[in-house]
């Protein structure tokens, strides 16, 4: 499997695409304005106690208070606020943990009104990021990771993942593991250290150890639903959680990026360092490599399937649902039920890679062609699950119902990617009606007019639909030259094939559009 990220900056923040051998399986959009990412952590001031629900309301500064539940606040919460008490009263000065003395767990059936009281500061971190009307939700089991290892303070486990199946490795990484870990802290240990030797597994704790004392050096200073660490950018989280040797290429277009990107994977992995790429062709990333074409046919209410089959999703405020019909696929009658297995997995595999592409958490349900087989839906659950491997989100499958429905409960920590992929014609401004094409040079000549005469530009570049570049260009004498004779300059035409025909757009040397 051949993977490929690709970065597309802009002054609003960068979208991320993951390709498999070429194909999208994941986006994301990370914006310069959000403020609550998972992993970083504030100093939450407790607004509300509500028994009913067993849970808390938080201040972190957001618009609407942040939501912990009792059963968020960690087995050790008492040790972290009587850590928060010391540390901001100025009686505890060390930087680690060694001279604290733990708590007791809280009992799993308390009551958090037995632990928090109003107006009472906690450190908590971000566990989901704000979600349609709902604000983040709260975790005050504080963690740290990194790539190969993660800090869990106020613990003295060893945890292993469970992908590591080697017993030798596993007494491996533990060993390595016991030896360099401060004490009152837990460690647990990611699938990607597998293999790893005691230096990159000792640079990278010693890094989250860093980033405690720095925890510990901002937490006295910080002012309530303030932030105190931040999470890395969601570039780096993602690079950190998957870069491996399947990768073959990361592609960034802004040169600062690049150099920041490259930096980082030089610091996790420095022999992948030579695959970061700077992207310096004309065309905008994204259309260069054909994501932007399959963005707009992957994210619309239907999505076509390569036999001719397709698949409707809808989303509703309780759950998400995907129906599958054959469409137009032919099959002979009387093997109705293996051309239903054969449209049900191809479904299945697309499915699979449609939650993963709009990031679709809480409950999906799925309506599959109806097969009469057990064996047959017994092929079609092992085959979902298979395809679903793949998700780093936690999900759980249920086998179809009697009715041939499949449920799927997927793990929601932000918000659902949601790309609008029908477009308000530019020409008609969703009127119905255009201006006619034949006064399309004359609309184009008097901007010129006041771009290049009246504002004296140079260097402009004019773009445009491939037809109109085409008709531009044509001839011995084109239109082209003869705008050099008449305005006494050079004009470049560009073409873009998301134009529509009438479209067109001016461009300054600074490759900046000019605003009409």
């Amino acid at each position: 499997m051949v993977k490929e990220l690709i970065i597309d900056s802009s002054p609003n923040g960068a979208t991320i695409a993951l390709l498999q051998d070429k194909q999208l399986v994941e986006l994301h959009k990370e914006q310069i304005t959000n403020n609550y990412t998972v992993g970083d952590i504030y100093l939450g001031r407790v607004k509300k106690i509500m028994p009913g629900l067993n849970a808390a309301f938080i201040d972190v500064g957001y618009e609407k208070d942040a939501f912990l539940h009792y059963l968020d606040l960690g087995p050790q919460v008492q040790s972290l606020l009587k850590l928060t008490k010391q540390v901001r009263g100025g009686s505890y000065q060390t930087k680690l943990l060694d001279d604290l003395k733990l708590e007791t767990d809280i009992n799993k059936a308390g009551k958090i009104s037995e632990v928090l009281t109003k107006n009472q500061l906690i450190p908590v971190q971000i566990a989901k990021e704000p979600i349609s009307t709902k604000g983040p939700r709260l975790s005050s089991d504080l963690s740290i990771a990194g790539r190969y290892v993660v800090l869990v303070p106020f613990s003295d486990v060893i945890s292993i993942s469970k992908k590591i199946k080697s017993n030798t490795e596993r007494t491996r990484l533990r060993k390595i593991v016991e030896g360099i870990k401060p004490a009152n802290f837990g460690v647990i240990i990611r699938t990607v250290s597998e293999g790893k030797g005691v230096t990159e597994m000792q640079k990278d704790l010693l890094d989250l150890i860093s980033k405690w004392e720095s925890f510990m050096t901002r937490l006295p200073a910080t002012e309530p639903s303030k932030k105190i660490l931040g999470e890395i950018d969601r570039t780096s989280t993602l690079l950190r959680d998957i870069l491996n040797a399947d990768f073959q290429h990361i592609y960034v277009n802004e040169n600062s990026i690049f150099e920041e990107v490259k930096s980082y994977v030089h610091e996790i992995s420095p022999d992948l360092e030579s695959i970061v790429r700077l992207h310096k062709h004309r065309d905008p990333i994204f259309e260069h490599y054909g994501i932007e074409k399959q963005i707009k046919s992957a994210f619309g209410k239907t999505v076509n399937l390569a036999g001719g089959a397709y698949l409707v999703i809808e989303h509703t405020e309780a759950l998400h649902v995907i129906d599958v019909n054959s469409g137009n696929r032919t099959a002979n009658k009387e093997n109705q039920e293996d051309n239903a297995l054969q449209v049900n997995k191809e479904a299945a595999r697309e499915i699979a890679r449609q939650l993963r592409l709009r990031d679709m958490g809480g409950i999906v349900v799925v309506d599959f062609i109806d097969m009469h087989k057990p064996t047959n839906r017994k092929d079609l659950f092992d085959y979902l699950r298979e395809q679903m491997s793949h998700d780093r989100a936690k999900h759980t499958i249920l086998p179809p119902s009697k009715f041939g429905l499949v449920q799927i409960t997927r793990q929601r920590v932000r918000p659902e990617m949601n790309i609008v992929t029908s477009e308000v014609c530019p020409s008609c401004h969703g009127t119905g009606t255009i201006r006619p094409t034949v006064l399309l040079m004359d609309d184009i000549e008097n901007n010129f007019n006041y771009i290049l005469v009246e504002q004296n530009e140079k260097g402009i570049t004019l773009c445009v639909h491939p037809y109109i570049e085409a008709y531009i260009k044509k001839g011995i004498v084109s239109r082209q030259m003869k705008w050099y004779f008449k305005y006494g300059q050079w004009i470049k035409v560009k073409s873009n094939p998301s134009y529509q025909i009438t479209e067109f757009r001016f461009m300054n040397a600074k490759d900046e559009e000019i605003k009409l």
